[in-house]
């Protein structure tokens, strides 16, 4: 928006000149991170106390860890708070004629709808589970698999209109169409090595990454500040993936696909960072307030999408690698129980308790302790993922 106003006030008068600026991404992703995170601060107080005095209290599972149960009542849906703040500096600061910022606007907002409607029935149900995992996943799989239709044609066109075309050739062709090599999975640490997978192949993988990302956020959210600032780490590191594919130089010099309009993405993704780091102002340890499933689902959507634009799923798989760890320690430990409840008549668990964080607290870790360590764990696996910006 603000660069629409910029380019109109240049072309006014000459005196608006310095406005250029405005024309650089570094300078508006900058300016989105500052923009977001100073509306979290200040609208944080006035939103904590609405969600007080609307009652919207955490409730407590009957099974959580005893330490959690003073907790309950602590204001929870947050995430609306990270939400709006991400979406007015986005919406401020980036190239309004740009694609894919859009579509992973819809992709936060749409997840973060499907949160809030979890996350108001556990409160005005006084029900601790919310919204049923098959309804949760029916609508989180509408819109995971639009936004995979949209962007197989997307990223290997440079345009809306070619996009339609694409669309309509696929069709015509008997759904057996070619798409460029940036289309395939690119492997990392290996230069220009990209497996293809058609359209049905990226689509399905597009649908994982998107789904998957906001259920794994969502299971790692169960700790103050556990969540956020993994998602403020892993978001900026695919910030930098952004500006490099959207730069014809860097990704050319990098050996990566030049996606044209990536670079956008660089602004969404400061403006989760400063987003983030204004609600973990609130969410530290003892958390004023929690994120709830409008902000995790919401967040972990939106990483999964920008990693598919970027073409950097695996890497978001090694840099989300805390994510990753959360959601499988929950899917092992239910597969393990029923096994050994089928088998020996008894469900026995692999860990202490699911998700792995909670495994951790009951192994004599504080909440604390298991915190900031998973964010030293984050931290380094983002180094990692960002050194195959150079090691390939």
């Amino acid at each position: 928006m603000l660069l629409s106003l910029a380019v109109w006030l240049q072309s006014v008068s000459p005196a608006f000149g310095f406005l250029r600026v405005f024309q650089y991404i570094t300078f508006r992703a900058v300016m989105a991170a500052m923009t977001a995170l100073l509306i979290g601060l200040i609208a944080g107080p006035w939103v904590i106390r609405r969600l007080t005095e609307l009652k919207i209290g955490q409730p407590v599972r009957g099974y959580a860890m005893e330490t959690h149960l003073a907790k309950s009542g602590t204001p929870t849906m947050g995430g609306v708070l990270v939400l709006m703040a991400i979406a007015i500096s986005t919406l401020l600061w980036f190239d309004l004629s740009n694609r894919f910022v859009w579509i992973v606007l819809v992709v936060t907002l749409g997840f973060g709808m499907i949160g809030w409607a979890d996350d108001w029935r556990k409160v005005v149900n006084k029900d601790p589970e919310g919204m049923r995992s098959r309804e949760k996943y029916f609508w989180q799989s509408v819109i995971g698999l639009i936004a995979a239709l949209y962007l197989v044609f997307s990223i290997s066109e440079s345009n809306n209109a070619r996009v339609v075309e694409l669309f309509f050739e696929w069709v015509r062709s008997g759904f057996d169409v070619n798409l460029p090599p940036k289309a395939g999975l690119l492997v990392p640490f290996f230069k220009e090595v990209s497996y293809p997978l058609g359209v049905f192949g990226f689509v399905f993988l597009t649908y994982v990454v998107i789904v998957g990302s906001s259920n794994a956020v969502n299971l790692t959210d169960g700790l103050d500040g556990l969540a956020i600032m993994p998602v403020v780490m892993v978001g900026s590191a695919l910030g930098v993936f952004a500006y490099v594919t959207g730069s014809v130089v860097y990704s050319k010099y990098l050996f990566f696909p030049y996606i044209p309009g990536s670079g956008e993405l660089l602004i969404f993704c400061s403006a989760v960072a400063g987003a983030g780091l204004a609600f973990l102002w609130f969410n530290t340890h003892p958390a004023q307030v929690f994120m709830g499933d409008v902000g995790a689902l919401a967040l972990g959507g939106a990483l999964g999408t920008i990693a598919v634009i970027v073409r950097q799923e695996i890497v978001l798989a090694i840099m989300g690698g805390v994510f990753v760890a959360e959601a499988l320690s929950v899917m092992a430990q239910v597969m393990y129980f029923k096994y050994t409840k089928r088998k020996y008549g008894e469900g026995r668990r692999i860990l202490k308790m699911a998700p792995l964080h909670h495994h951790f607290e009951k192994s004599g870790w504080r909440e604390t302790q298991v915190v900031v360590r998973f964010w030293i764990i984050t931290m380094l696996l983002c180094l990692v993922g960002l050194s195959t910006l150079k090691l390939r």
